[in-house]
C-alpha cells in the first residue's frame, strides 16, 4: 500500500526514527531500573536522562515530572488526587465542557462518588474565558481543570490566565490543564502557564504509544493512583518502561530541534483551508485554530462518517472528531451549539511539520470529488 495521505496528526503521530532507534537500544538493555548491579544502573541513568530531557521540554525541575502511561492515566491521576489534596475544602470541581473524554469521564465518576462539578460552556467557536472560570469559583471549589489546546477546535484556551485570576482568588484551588496537544506545540513553556498539574504525552509529538507524564508543581503534596513498590518517589508505582522512556526523551529531542516547525506546520493548515473554501463553496469552517496543527471544518448536509470512509478508502487520512469518540457525535461540536447539518458533516483536520501543500491538494481534489459522488441528508 502506498504511504497515506495523513491529516489525523491530533490522533497519533508516526514514531520518529530517533525514537524508534532508542527505544531498541534501551530494549536491549533490559536491566530493571531498581536493581542495583551495573545492567540495573544503566537502566536507571535513561530513565534519569528522559526525565531531564522532558523536564527541559517542560520548563521545569526534573523531580517534577513522572512519568505515566498515557494522557489518560496523567488526566486520571491529576483529577482523582487532585481534589483529595483539598478534601477538607470542598467537594466542587470546575472544567470545561470540551475537555478530553480523560477528563470528562473522571468527572462524571467524581459526580457519582458525591463530587459537584461545573460545566463550562464554549462560544460558537470553542473558547472559554477567563471571567467564566471567576464566576464560577465557589468556597468549596477544590480544583479547575482547563485543556490548554483543544483536540477538535485547535482552540487554544486561556490558561496562564486563569491561573492567575484563580489564585488571585483562592490561592487553595488546584489548578489542572490537559496540554496533551499543547506539548511542544505551543511557543512557549508549558509550565509558564502556572498551572499546578499538566498531562502530557508522548505519541502525540513522535514518541510510541505508551508513554507520558505528569508535571506536579513542587510543593502540591499529590498521593499516588498506583501504589507498588514505590517507583518514581513513591508517586508511581511499577517498573519504569525504559524503552518508552528512552523514545519519549528522543521525541523530544528531534521536535525541539526543528526550530521553525510551528511556522511550517500552520502554513499547511493555511493552505490547505484556503483551496478548500475555494474548490468547496459549500464547506463551512468551524474554527480555524488558533495554533497550527489542528482546525475542523463543515461539509452540512453530508455525514461524517461517510466522508471519512470514503477518503478512507483513497487512503486519505482525517477524522470527524477526537479518535477516542469511536464514531460517536462530538461532544466539543455539539458544546458549541452548532446546528445539527454542520455537527452531522463535521470533520477534524491536524498536520504536522512533515505535511506538505502536495498532500493538501490531494485531499481537496478527493474531498471535491467526495462531495460532487455523495447524496446529501435532509437534516
Amino acid at each position: 500500500m502506498d504511504e497515506p495521505v495523513y491529516f489525523d496528526y491530533a490522533a497519533t503521530t508516526p514514531v520518529r526514527p530517533e525514537a524508534a532507534a532508542a527505544m531498541t537500544d534501551a530494549l536491549g538493555q533490559f536491566g530493571n531500573p531498581s536493581s542495583r548491579y551495573e545492567y540495573g544502573r544503566r537502566a536507571a541513568l535513561r530513565v534519569k536522562e528522559g526525565r531531564e530531557a522532558v523536564a527541559r521540554a517542560l520548563g521545569c525541575a526534573p523531580g517534577e515530572v513522572y512519568f505515566t502511561s498515557c494522557g489518560t492515566e496523567g488526566d486520571n491521576w491529576a483529577l482523582r488526587r487532585g481534589v483529595e489534596v483539598n478534601r477538607r475544602k470542598g467537594r466542587h470541581i470546575i472544567a470545561t465542557a470540551v475537555e478530553h473524554a480523560a477528563v470528562l469521564e473522571t468527572c462524571k465518576d467524581l459526580e457519582r462518588n458525591g463530587y459537584e462539578v461545573t460545566y463550562l460552556k464554549p462560544d460558537r467557536a470553542g473558547r472559554i474565558t477567563v471571567d467564566q472560570v471567576t464566576a464560577a469559583l465557589r468556597p468549596d471549589t477544590a480544583l479547575v481543570s482547563m485543556m490548554l489546546v483543544n483536540n477538535e477546535t485547535g482552540a487554544l484556551l486561556p490558561v496562564a490566565e486563569a491561573v492567575k485570576a484563580v489564585k488571585a482568588a483562592d490561592k487553595a484551588v488546584l489548578f489542572h490543564t490537559d496540554a496533551v496537544q499543547g506539548f511542544l506545540k505551543v511557543p512557549f513553556p508549558l509550565c509558564s502557564t502556572g498551572a499546578d498539574l499538566i498531562t502530557i504525552s508522548g505519541h502525540k509529538i513522535g514518541a510510541p504509544k505508551g508513554i507520558g507524564a505528569l508535571y506536579v508543581k513542587r510543593g502540591v503534596k499529590l498521593a499516588p493512583l498506583l501504589t507498588g513498590g514505590g517507583q518514581e518517589d513513591g508517586l508511581r508505582s511499577g517498573t519504569e518502561a525504559t524503552g518508552q522512556i528512552a523514545a519519549f526523551a528522543a521525541a523530544v529531542s528531534a521536535v525541539t530541534a526543528d526550530p521553525a516547525r510551528l511556522e511550517k506546520t500552520a502554513a499547511v493548515k493555511d493552505y490547505t483551508l484556503t483551496q478548500l473554501k475555494a474548490a468547496l463553496p459549500k464547506l463551512e469552517v468551524i474554527s480555524a485554530g488558533d495554533v497550527g496543527h489542528i482546525c475542523a471544518v463543515t461539509l452540512p448536509g453530508y455525514k461524517s462518517e461517510v466522508v471519512v470512509r470514503v477518503l478512507g478508502d483513497k487512503n486519505i487520512c482525517v477524522s470527524s472528531g477526537s479518535a477516542c469518540h469511536k464514531g460517536r457525535p462530538s461532544h466539543v461540536f455539539a458544546a458549541m451549539g452548532l446546528p445539527k447539518p454542520w455537527l452531522d458533516g463535521a470533520l477534524r483536520l491536524s498536520f504536522s511539520p512533515e505535511s506538505t501543500k502536495e498532500q493538501a491538494d490531494v485531499l481537496v481534489a478527493a474531498l471535491k470529488e467526495a462531495a460532487g459522488s455523495l447524496f446529501t441528508t435532509l437534516s
